[in-house]
């Protein structure tokens, strides 16, 4: 069997799904403490790196995504599916799991 090399330019997502970039986790507390690995939190903020074309509505017509490429947005905690790709941390979710697009 052939080996596939995966990235997120050949990586589209279908639907209303997103693939997130997910951002570094915290290294040390508020207070200077030094975490784990075991302890760190998963990150919930990302940056969307590629969006589907949009959830299809009952009459067949799709319905725009609301984020774009390059929005930081805050997606739920424990929401898609995890993947690595390239040394590169990313979640693929659907669009409804996106709670804000931060600023």
């Amino acid at each position: 069997m052939a080996a596939v090399t995966l990235s997120v330019s050949t990586v589209k997502p279908l639907g209303d799904r997103v693939f997130v970039k997910v951002s570094a986790s915290e290294e040390k507390t508020a207070g200077g403490i030094l975490l784990p690995d075991n302890a760190k939190e998963k990150p919930q903020i990302g940056e969307v790196a590629a969006a589907g074309p949009g959830k299809r509505n009952d009459d067949g017509t799709r319905q725009e995504m609301e984020i774009k490429i390059g929005d930081k947005v805050l997606y739920s905690k424990y929401a898609g599916t995890d993947i690595k790709l390239g040394g590169d941390e990313y979640v693929l979710l659907s669009e409804k799991d996106i709670l804000a697009i931060v600023d």
